[in-house]
């Protein structure tokens, strides 16, 4: 995954949502995935039976991590925990590494007011 899009949704940036769909269609994700479960469930993944468990674990540390002005607790041990069930340290390392990034795209698009739908190269 390039584009972080539960990050995104959470940051309210359009461009980035859009950057992640068009990647996952580059990565073979079918457009009734992306379109019927994937994309439109995301905010509320909580509530679908669209995820596994290894992408809710993905999705919960994002959540966490990437809500912090609102007062949110953060990453807590079992969000941790949870996610190490599933991926090892280089792994955790990348999915750290991707919601940084994409919080710092966020904020650069939220800066500039770039609008959504535009092709990134």
């Amino acid at each position: 995954m390039t584009e972080n899009p539960c990050a995104s949704q959470i940051n309210g940036c359009g461009p980035c949502v859009f950057a992640g769909v068009q990647a996952a269609r580059k990565l073979a994700e079918t457009d009734e995935r992306l379109h019927d479960e994937r994309l439109h469930s995301v905010a509320a993944w909580r509530e679908t039976p669209f995820f596994t468990e290894e992408e809710r674990a993905a999705l919960a540390l994002t959540e966490a991590a990437t809500r912090i002005q609102d007062g949110a607790p953060g990453v807590t041990d079992d969000i941790w925990d949870a996610a190490a069930t599933f991926f090892d340290e280089k792994q955790l390392s990348a999915i750290i590494l991707n919601i940084a990034l994409t919080g710092f795209f966020n904020r650069i698009n939220h800066t500039i007011r770039e609008q959504a739908g535009k092709a990134w190269s």
